[in-house]
């Protein structure tokens, strides 16, 4: 029963986070809930272990339709790779607590910006191109690669949402895009976890075909139906992320 449950949650993730991020909103709760009394680490690695795959097979499937800026793209994902390098090392000695009240708030102020901004990013116009745009993405990388080590909930969202607001990207191109950052982070982190033993490979195996399969679909629908249908889902996961992380913060 365990293996089912964790095994849908992957796969609705992998969905959710082929669109527009957010993947780890549907999975990491269903594996706390099913597995209450292990260490939280273990269960984060396990997470990263099953969807870094539904993320590179979605980055795989975007690069072959949408053009990815790669010469500022390659360079930010590196930058991504040391931040959440850099950022699980500082969770080692200070405590992420103080994000977790300030979270809710932050995605609140992004959800209100871009439901006030009703053409923000419904039309592709990079602000940058050459070597500025690959230093601001790197800047982007870097600093939500940080933010994905120390403490996690919302990254692919936020990655979206910077390269929308800061790069001029549609959300199309966007959420392509943090898909190639996100799998920098995730592989960042799965190597420290794998590292202190904070892996169940024989859970993320299923969990990686499940979290494919709903990754090729999920993109599918995101290519199919364009800007406006990924607008809508981010909109949908930010707001769900204010109401889970503001329990967490305030109710729990």
């Amino acid at each position: 029963m365990e293996w089912i449950v964790v095994t849908l949650a992957s796969l609705l993730a992998g969905f959710v986070d082929a669109i527009v991020g957010g993947g780890g909103l549907v999975l990491l709760p269903a594996l706390f809930a099913t597995f209450p009394s292990t260490a939280p680490a273990t269960l984060m690695g396990t997470n990263k272990a099953g969807a870094v795959w539904g993320t590179a097979i979605a980055t795989w499937q975007y690069s072959r339709r949408v053009q990815l800026r790669w010469a500022a793209m390659l360079p930010a994902a590196l930058a991504g790779f040391a931040g959440a390098f850099a950022g699980a090392w500082a969770v080692t000695v200070l405590s992420p607590d103080f994000l977790r009240k300030l979270l809710p708030l932050v995605l609140l102020a992004v959800l209100g910006y871009t439901l006030a901004k009703k053409e923000l990013g419904r039309h592709h116009q990079p602000r940058f191109a050459g070597r500025a745009e690959w230093v601001a993405a790197s800047l982007i990388g870097a600093s939500i690669g940080f933010y994905d080590g120390f403490f996690g909930p919302g990254t692919g969202s936020f990655f979206v949402f910077l390269f929308v607001r800061l790069l001029g990207y549609d959300f199309l191109n966007a959420s392509a895009s943090a898909k190639l950052l996100n799998v920098a982070t995730n592989v960042a982190a799965i190597i420290l976890f794998s590292l202190k033993g904070h892996v169940w490979w024989h859970f993320a195996l299923p969990l990686a075909v499940a979290n494919v399969l709903g990754s090729v679909l999920g993109t599918h629908m995101a290519l199919k139906h364009g800007t406006g249908f990924v607008r809508g889902i981010f909109i949908a996961v930010v707001s769900l992320l204010i109401l889970k992380t503001g329990y967490d913060a305030f109710l729990r």
